[in-house]
């Protein structure tokens, strides 16, 4: 794979346990039709709170290996929801956006979100592509967001599930 993909979501079916390199999927088929390939990237958790790493390979449809343990949590890791994408590699552990601050958005949710006013509008990112959006409270305790375009790219596909923040419609 490139750098970066165009999907945001690839896979994330089932549930995933973790134990040191090797994915195993619970009611998963993660070598159906080609979906993921080395270079795609795990998050692992809700909201990725137990990390992310790097696909090294793809062995069947419930076992992926991974490159290392990226940002994951140490130990094995049970029955946890996940996501694979195809998010910049380059943003595994990135002090600026946790995992779950990066988004793949596609031309019609910037449409939708630059449309907007108030405080949906807040979250209007400059470009389609791969976006890091965080959120903070100034010093008079008014709500902030950062939007920084990671990589400009009008061909994202593939929607993740956040649509509270960037909807399609």
């Amino acid at each position: 794979m490139s750098l970066w993909g165009k999907q945001d979501s690839v896979y994330a079916d089932g549930t995933v346990a973790i134990s040191n390199l090797t994915v195993t999927g619970t009611g998963t088929t993660f070598n159906t039709a080609g979906l993921i390939t080395a270079g795609d990237v795990i998050t692992v958790g809700t909201g990725s709170t137990q990390g992310e790493a790097v696909i090294a390979s793809v062995t069947n449809g419930t076992t992926l290996v991974l490159q290392s343990r990226g940002t994951l949590a140490s130990g094995t890791i049970t029955g946890a929801s996940y996501n694979i994408s195809e998010r910049p590699v380059s943003t595994l552990g990135d002090t600026n956006y946790g995992a779950a601050e990066i988004y793949g958005v596609d031309t019609t949710e910037q449409g939708v979100v630059n449309g907007k006013t108030g405080d949906a509008r807040k979250y209007a990112p400059a470009h389609a592509g791969w976006v890091g959006i965080t959120t903070y409270n100034d010093m008079h305790g008014n709500l902030r967001v950062k939007t920084e375009t990671l990589v400009a790219s009008s061909s994202i596909t593939g929607d993740a599930g956040d649509d509270t923040i960037l909807p399609d419609s």
